[in-house]
């Protein structure tokens, strides 16, 4: 395989936008490196294609997501490690509202948060988010109404003030 500098260029402008995106997709830092690796290795493999036809940029989204949804398809939901951590750690999130808006988008289930990611991140289209997903068109509406539905829910109810009416304590 011969080496074309174009890819090494491309890689070097735009590795730092995927992987962004591969956070905002996947949720944690270690699975968006994961996305953005396995996506430019497909994008090396049809290299030649892909530049002369297609924004390599889009192909690699395109396959980001893909590969998300695969994992999602193919992972249990339980995680198995030979050594459980010691302790967790959390990455650090920006204050209020943001935050809230964070910690509801890691909450809701992973279909869900591809279609809120590649609508409102990526701004696709309904049939676009469909053929990327490989799902239907009414797949993609109720899934992004079912998230807005439930990110809507989290956020007023972790900013509601409880009352101390009549309260058992």
């Amino acid at each position: 395989m011969d080496q074309d500098p174009r890819f090494a260029e491309f890689v070097a402008e735009r590795g730092d936008a995927l992987l962004r995106y591969g956070y905002v997709l996947a949720g944690n830092p270690h699975d968006a490196a994961d996305l953005v690796q396995e996506a430019l290795v497909k994008l090396r493999a049809s290299w030649a294609r892909v530049r002369l036809k297609d924004n390599p940029e889009s192909y690699a989204r395109t396959t980001m997501a893909r590969l998300h949804i695969r994992a999602w398809r193919l992972r249990r939901r339980e995680h198995l490690a030979w050594d459980p951590p010691e302790r967790e750690h959390h990455d650090t999130l920006p204050d209020g509202d943001e935050q809230r808006l964070w910690h509801a988008l890691a909450g809701l289930p992973r279909r869900q948060r591809a279609v809120v990611v590649l609508r409102y991140y990526e701004q696709l289209t309904d049939e676009e988010i469909a053929r990327v997903l490989g799902v239907s068109r009414g797949t993609v509406r109720s899934q992004a109404a079912r998230a807005l539905a439930k990110l809507r829910d989290s956020v007023s109810a972790e900013s509601a003030v409880p009352t101390s009416r009549g309260e058992a304590r």
